[in-house]
């Protein structure tokens, strides 16, 4: 895609972001909800508790990848967890998702962080072969599981 730049998103991109969000949350079958969407993403940005790189293209943000800080106690070490990568179904193709996995990985070196992490759907192929091809590593040894926790509070 000619005139694709990677960059971090910024307040004033918001409307585009939650947008992508939300496109991103129903391929994993949620429901469309852009009112969440723009909360969900709001709150992360206002409140700086994650860095969204987007995908430029001819004036549009046609991609996100959303990054979380974390800590490895394992390794004594910050990481980041690279939670969400979407590219819109029209930009597919174009390098957009391979552009926003390079720039994570810039972003996590120039940042101190000693690994990025993410997980993706078993069905999810296509994400699978970039990763790789990016020399990203399946994990063999740890699982992973996760437990719902109904009634929760959340934070102020």
């Amino acid at each position: 895609m000619s005139g694709l730049s990677i960059r971090l998103a910024a307040l004033p991109d918001l409307p585009a972001v939650a947008a992508l969000f939300d496109a991103y949350r129903q391929f994993y079958e949620q429901p469309a909800d852009a009112g969440l969407a723009l909360q969900f993403i709001g709150e992360r940005m206002s409140r700086q508790e994650s860095v969204i790189l987007v995908a430029q293209a001819a004036g549009t943000l046609v991609g996100f990848c959303q990054l979380y800080p974390s800590f490895c106690s394992v390794i004594a070490q910050p990481i980041c967890t690279l939670y969400d990568l979407y590219v819109a179904p029209e930009a597919r193709q174009t390098g957009a998702g391979r552009a926003l996995m390079q720039a994570a990985h810039a972003h996590a070196q120039q940042n101190g962080f000693a690994r990025l992490d993410l997980s993706t759907a078993r069905t999810n192929h296509k994400a699978q072969a970039l990763y790789e091809s990016l020399g990203w590593v399946r994990d063999e040894v740890f699982l992973y599981y996760n437990k719902a926790v109904p009634g929760a509070i959340a934070p102020a």
